[in-house]
């Protein structure tokens, strides 16, 4: 009887081995995969040129070329606006000349 038992426990624990060394191997299977997915994204992100940077580049080119052309627009402006402010200044001044003469 006492052979019997020792058997019986000697089944369950290789059993229990063998259902322990495939849940290991199933890991190790699923984490090698992982790796060469790993590995196989990172050579693709380095060998595949960056198109948005170039796209980024003369978009911004773009923009700063809009932004100086207003600036350029504006200083004319402000320069029109100047000589107009002096013009007006000079007109009254003129005026204020031709008030002093009819007064005296």
């Amino acid at each position: 009887m006492m052979r019997k038992d020792e058997l019986i426990e000697a089944l369950r624990d290789r059993d229990n081995a063998r259902h322990k060394n495939a849940v290991l191997w199933c890991l190790a299977i699923i984490g090698a995969i992982a790796a060469i997915a790993a590995i196989a994204y990172a050579v693709y992100r380095y060998l595949t040129p960056d198109y948005l940077e170039d796209f980024d580049d003369d978009f911004d080119d773009d923009f700063d070329d809009f932004f100086d052309d207003d600036d350029e627009e504006t200083a004319d402006d402000a320069e029109a606006a100047d000589e107009e402010e002096k013009a007006d200044d000079a007109e009254a001044a003129e005026e204020e000349a031709a008030e002093e003469t009819a007064e005296a």
